[in-house]
């Protein structure tokens, strides 16, 4: 199995705006096949500038998104939701602008916003009405993009944490384009086996993922058992992108949640170049 390695934009900047556009063709150069655009505000993303440079290179695009408080699909208030399945619809253009076939991230609910208590069934219906109603959308105007649901550990959602919730949300939405977006960093947390995480999903189920370490260090210096989940994949026959991401502790939207206060690397940029040569290595060796 070859393995298809990306990196997010988050590497390098929070925000992704026109002053990043060089970012493209930097990842190329260093190495990357898939670049993952991190799009928390749609709104603004450089939709039209960012096509034409990715014209200019070989990179395959994928997105990642996150929702929040406003957009919260599994939000009491109807209005919430309805703009939530807004902010959802317009990444899927998106998508579709770019050519890019997976949507992955926290896209089922408000990263970030806990209850407090476990998930309840009001909230399971809430937005898998919601992702429903995204998924066709999907079908109609870009049916090659699978809406990849991201399990994320306890600390940032109390929705979907693992694998089996992760298939069972795709099986209640049933659209057949909502897959699960596994990351290693939060399986290492939440999982059993990172090998039964994988066969849970399946060829069927398992539509993206991060390749992350367990303290979004460079991949391959800490405790994620890599190669056994490059063989898992392989088992399998995944053959999407695996994409490394990780942050700066000078973001300012994205810290809180993610508990980043100190640098993994000298650059982001390195972490990045670093882990991309141990998982190719690592990669290898199942081969």
């Amino acid at each position: 199995m070859k393995i298809t390695f990306g990196v997010d934009s988050f590497i390098w900047t929070e925000n992704f705006s026109e002053k990043d556009l060089w970012i493209i063709k930097k990842a190329e150069e260093l190495g990357f096949e898939v670049i993952d655009f991190a799009i928390a505000h749609p709104e603004t993303f450089p939709t039209e500038r960012v096509k034409e440079e990715l014209a200019k290179t070989h990179l395959r695009a994928v997105t990642t998104t996150t929702l929040d408080a406003s957009t919260n699909l599994i939000s009491e208030d109807e209005k919430v939701r309805r703009c939530g399945i807004e902010a959802m619809k317009q990444l899927v253009d998106i998508n579709k602008e770019l050519s890019s076939t997976i949507l992955g991230g926290v896209n089922y609910a408000g990263w970030g916003c806990l209850s407090g208590k476990p998930r309840t069934e009001e909230e399971w219906k809430h937005s898998v009405e919601a992702m429903r109603e995204v998924g066709e959308y999907a079908l109609k105007v870009h049916p090659q993009l699978n809406i990849c649901v991201e399990a994320v550990n306890r600390f940032e959602t109390h929705f979907i944490n693992i694998a089996e919730d992760g298939v069972r949300y795709c099986k209640d939405v049933g659209t057949g384009n909502i897959k699960v977006h596994l990351d290693c960093f939060y399986m290492i947390r939440e999982e059993k086996s990172f090998t039964k995480a994988v066969e849970t999903c399946g060829k069927e189920y398992l539509g993206y993922v991060h390749v992350n370490e367990n303290d979004r260090g460079i991949p391959g210096t800490g405790m994620v058992p890599f190669k056994e989940f490059f063989t898992a994949l392989k088992k399998i026959g995944y053959s999407e992108p695996c994409t490394i991401e990780s942050f700066d502790p000078s973001f300012e939207e994205l810290n809180k949640n993610c508990a980043i206060w100190r640098s993994f690397a000298k650059t982001g940029e390195e972490l990045a170049v670093k882990g991309l040569a141990n998982l190719q290595k690592i990669a290898d060796e199942i081969n």
